[in-house]
């Protein structure tokens, strides 16, 4: 009978051997670009997709699947395709189930760079992305017609924090015959884990949590194997023949890794969005202590934000860990190991207050990322979701009053200190 390791032995083991030509117990950087054959027939095996190996670092890399089978075995996903970024992993989610003309049904609250990818990018591309409020499951179920082909959302939104039923929207998903996409940057697989909730796909900004420190740009796209690409003629480049591969059908020939092969037979083959193998061991490392890190992350951030709720120089706090916060019940359903350690906090003096609040900071940094060990700061209506519109600033929970915190690992009363003395002079 095989054991079913638990999550801190699995983000410390999985997808690592030691290397069977130097007994190595790490994971080695395997820096380089091409693999030598066994023969005439080996190459030809491989390039015909009738035997897996390593042809090219464009497509494989032992380092990088190292890490493709390590997140697979922690989101509890039959494969994983690695990539450069995790806007990279959003186009590799997308690219074998779209085509001019077909549309994805996203929620209004998502990380401004990924509005703005919908918004104008992928129309480049023929499609285009209708934005809906998915709390409100008969919008979103209206807003599905027959060019419509996956359904994205977050588990826990940046950059409020908030937690999406995901129940309820894999519920709208399948009754659609669609496959739902969640990105699970903010939440990790520590905290949630979307597949259990309904999920066909899970996509990571590696750049964050994974790797926690803030060395590392990196996606990942998660396949769940559980999702039938053949019930309908909707997604030719997984059911249909391939010409490039004389014919062969992704679904028939590989089942549930027939998304995971296709992504890497077609999507980096071409689109080329490669994680690099240096970038691939570092998040392996960081993997190792992601349960630790949480843990931490999410002790932390309800200390600050119980602090901040009651201080009188802010006027809310979006934190879903809060009792007060309107998604706090979903919680124990969607997470429950925690809330995680992004939300917002609305200051009172508005704008100019924000502004002064970052700059009178010390301990916090004013950086463009989130899930580094240190705690960070933005503010987003200036920034990431500058290129929002009022509207859309307001439905991303990014609204010109609000701050980001990113939540780190440092003692938090050191955290607290450091926002008063920035209040005191931001409001003052």
């Amino acid at each position: 009978m095989t054991r079913t390791y638990g999550f801190d032995t699995l983000q410390v083991h999985a997808g690592a051997r030691p290397d069977p030509a130097t007994g190595a117990r790490q994971v080695p950087i395997y820096q380089t670009t091409a693999y030598v054959f066994r023969d005439a027939d080996h190459a030809a095996a491989l390039f015909n997709l009738q035997e897996v190996g390593y042809i090219y670092s464009r497509l494989t890399n032992p380092t990088v699947a190292a890490l493709q089978e390590r997140v697979a075995a922690l989101e509890g996903g039959a494969g994983a395709v690695c990539c450069s970024s995790g806007h990279a992993a959003q186009i590799m989610a997308l690219f074998p189930l779209m085509a001019p003309g077909r549309n994805i049904i996203a929620s209004t609250r998502l990380y401004g760079g990924t509005v703005t990818q919908f918004s104008h990018t992928i129309r480049r591309f023929g499609w285009s992305a209708k934005f809906v409020d998915f709390d409100d499951l008969d919008a979103m179920r209206a807003a599905i017609d027959d060019d419509t082909r996956a359904i994205f959302c977050e588990s826990i939104a940046n950059p409020g924090g908030y937690i999406t039923d995901l129940d309820a929207v894999a519920q709208v998903a399948e009754a659609a015959g669609l496959p739902l996409i969640v990105d699970n940057t903010s939440a990790t697989p520590y905290l949630c884990r979307p597949i259990d909730h309904g999920a066909t796909l899970v996509v990571h900004s590696a750049t964050k949590y994974l790797t926690g420190n803030g060395t590392v740009t990196g996606g990942v796209v998660v396949d769940s194997g559980r999702f039938d690409w053949s019930t309908s003629d909707k997604f030719p480049s997984l059911a249909a023949p391939e010409p490039a591969y004389h014919g062969l059908e992704f679904h028939r020939t590989f089942g549930p890794l027939a998304f995971t092969f296709h992504s890497i037979a077609v999507g980096l083959r071409d689109l080329g969005m490669t994680m690099n193998p240096q970038g691939a061991h570092y998040t392996l490392m960081g993997i190792e202590t992601l349960s630790l890190r949480m843990e931490r992350h999410v002790a932390n951030a309800r200390k600050v934000a119980e602090w901040l709720q009651n201080d009188p120089r802010v006027e809310g706090v979006t934190y879903a860990g809060l009792p007060s916060s309107p998604y706090h019940d979903r919680i124990a359903r969607i997470c429950p190991k925690g809330a995680g350690a992004l939300f917002t906090v609305a200051i009172k003096g508005g704008y100019e207050a924000c502004v002064k609040l970052v700059g009178s900071l010390e301990l916090f940094s004013h950086v463009a990322n989130l899930g580094d060990t240190r705690s960070l700061i933005i503010h987003s209506a200036s920034t990431t979701h500058r290129q929002l519109t009022p509207e859309q600033q307001f439905a991303a929970g990014a609204a010109p009053n609000m701050v980001r915190l990113s939540i780190g690992i440092e003692d938090p009363d050191d955290l607290i200190a450091d926002l008063d003395q920035a209040l005191t002079k931001a409001v003052a």
